[in-house]
């Protein structure tokens, strides 16, 4: 089975190592939306260009991966990524990603669903009813990043299915 693109949505400022981690499985293809530099270059734009990098990017991609730390939910360009993924039908899974442990070894408190304060159709649900957030049953950083490791290519996988079914 090919790697697939996807778009990496976390938050920056605390997430980055994290999310390099999983970045670094090998279990998306390369070209998928990660890029240290990328961000630091986007951060410095007007809205407008950090939207139209983040349209460019997505439109590229077969599913979004929202990696969930203690203060994802919520964030402006986080939920703009959702809403974005949403409207164009792509595969959208979220990780929780607390349980991997920082640059200086330290994990942090689950945060709160981003999906769920996402309003979709025309009864306005909630995303969060149809889209999957993952938790890995462990604790120590080893284990659940193991786990992440093994479970990834099928949430994507599963998300993609389901894409455009909500």
């Amino acid at each position: 089975m090919a790697k697939r693109q996807v778009f990496f949505s976390f938050e920056y400022n605390k997430d980055a190592w994290r999310a390099s981690q999983v970045r670094n499985m090998g279990k998306v293809d390369n070209s998928s939306t990660f890029s240290d530099n990328d961000w630091e270059e986007v951060k410095e734009k007007t809205d407008a260009k950090i939207r139209e990098w983040i349209d460019n990017q997505m439109a590229k991609r077969s599913c979004l991966v929202v990696l969930i730390g203690a203060t994802t939910s919520g964030r402006k360009w986080i939920n703009y990524e959702i809403e974005k993924a949403y409207e164009l039908n792509k595969g959208i899974v979220g990780i929780y990603i607390h349980g991997l442990k920082d640059k200086n070894g330290n994990q942090t408190t689950k945060g709160s669903n981003p999906f769920y304060n996402i309003l979709i159709g025309k009864n306005k649900e909630r995303l969060s009813k149809y889209v999957e957030c993952y938790e890995s049953p462990h604790l120590t950083s080893t284990y659940v990043y193991d786990d992440i490791k093994n479970n990834i290519e099928q949430l994507i996988e599963d998300a993609i299915s389901n894409a455009g079914t909500y």
